[in-house]
C-alpha cells in the first residue's frame, strides 16, 4: 500500500478543526493516492487537524463505559456514538465532519458521491482497551435503520498520543478475494479513508498498550443514497480463522442469529 503521510505546519483557520487549507491543497494527491491504493482504495492522511485544538479535545476523552456488541469478535472496545453532545471542542468536530466544505472534499478524493451520516450510526469514539482486539470483518452494506443508506467509506481520525509499532493496534486491511494484505499505522492526528465492501475486510490484533493507556479513534461513516438496495442488504461479516473452531461456528451463525434478533429487539447501537 502506498499512502501520504505529510507533516502539519500551524497555518490552517483556527475556526476549524478540521485543516481544511492543507487537504484541500493536496487534494489531487490524495485523490490518486486513494484510487490506487492496494489491496483496495485507501488512504492515510497525517496532520488532518488543528494539532492544538486535537491535543485538547484529546486531554478531556471521558473513559467510554459504553461496551461494543461485537461480542466474542471484539474484546475490550468501547464506543460513544453521540460524542457531539459533550460540546466544546467535540461538537466543532462534529460540525466539520458533517459540513458540505468536507463532504465535497471527500467526494472529490474519493470520487464517490456520499453524504456523512450525521448521526455517527457505530462511529464515534472507539476506545479499546487493555488487550483490546477486533476480528476481521466486513461492515453491513445497508444502514440497519435507513434501507436505502448504502454504506460507502469507513472515516477514521486516530488519537493515540505517542504511540509506537510495539503498542499494536495497526488497521489490519486485507482484500478477501484477491487475498492482498497489508497494515496502517494509527499515531496521533492521522486520518483514514477506506472503502467498505463486501470484500474490504478490516480489524487489529490484541494491543499492548501501556496501562490507562487506550487505542482511541473518532469514527464517521459515508453512505450513498439508492433508490433501491443494488445488492442483498447484510449485517457485519466476520472472518474468522478455522483454527479456532468454537469462534469460526459462532462465525457462521452471526448472519442468520442477526437478522432474527432484529426482527424483534430495537438496535442495541441505535442508542449510545
Amino acid at each position: 500500500m502506498v499512502y501520504v503521510c505529510m507533516i502539519l505546519k500551524p497555518r490552517n483557520n483556527p475556526e476549524n478543526m478540521i485543516n481544511f487549507e492543507y487537504i484541500e491543497a493536496n487534494r489531487d494527491k490524495f485523490r490518486h493516492t486513494f484510487l490506487h491504493a492496494k489491496p483496495f482504495c485507501n488512504l492515510a492522511v497525517d496532520g488532518f487537524c488543528d494539532p492544538a485544538k486535537l491535543q485538547e479535545l484529546y486531554n478531556n476523552i471521558p473513559e467510554i463505559e459504553t461496551q461494543s456488541a461485537d461480542y466474542v469478535f471484539a474484546k475490550n472496545k468501547f464506543e460513544k456514538s453521540k460524542f457531539w453532545t459533550m460540546g466544546g471542542l467535540f461538537k466543532e468536530l462534529y460540525d466539520d465532519l458533517i459540513s458540505p466544505r468536507f463532504t465535497e472534499w471527500v467526494r472529490y478524493v474519493t470520487n464517490e458521491d456520499i453524504f456523512i451520516d450525521p448521526e455517527f450510526y457505530g462511529g464515534g469514539i472507539h476506545q479499546g482497551k487493555a488487550g483490546s482486539f477486533l476480528d476481521m470483518h466486513a461492515d453491513f452494506n445497508y444502514h440497519p435503520l435507513k434501507e436505502n443508506w448504502f454504506r460507502n467509506l469507513n472515516l477514521l481520525l486516530y488519537l493515540n498520543k505517542d504511540w509506537k509499532k510495539e503498542y499494536g493496534g495497526q488497521l489490519k486491511l486485507e482484500h478477501s478475494e484477491k487475498g492482498e494484505k497489508t497494515q496502517v499505522d494509527v499515531p496521533f492526528n492521522r486520518f483514514v479513508i477506506m472503502h467498505s465492501r463486501g470484500y474490504t475486510l478490516h480489524g487489529y490484533d490484541p494491543i499492548k498498550f501501556p496501562e490507562k493507556n487506550y487505542r482511541t479513534s473518532i469514527a464517521a461513516y459515508a453512505f450513498t443514497l439508492h433508490e433501491k438496495q443494488m445488492e442483498d442488504s447484510r449485517t457485519t461479516v466476520w472472518h474468522v480463522q478455522k483454527s479456532n473452531p468454537v469462534k469460526y461456528l459462532l462465525s457462521k451463525l452471526w448472519v442468520p442469529a442477526v437478522k432474527l434478533k432484529s426482527k424483534f429487539f430495537k438496535s442495541k447501537t441505535a442508542g449510545h
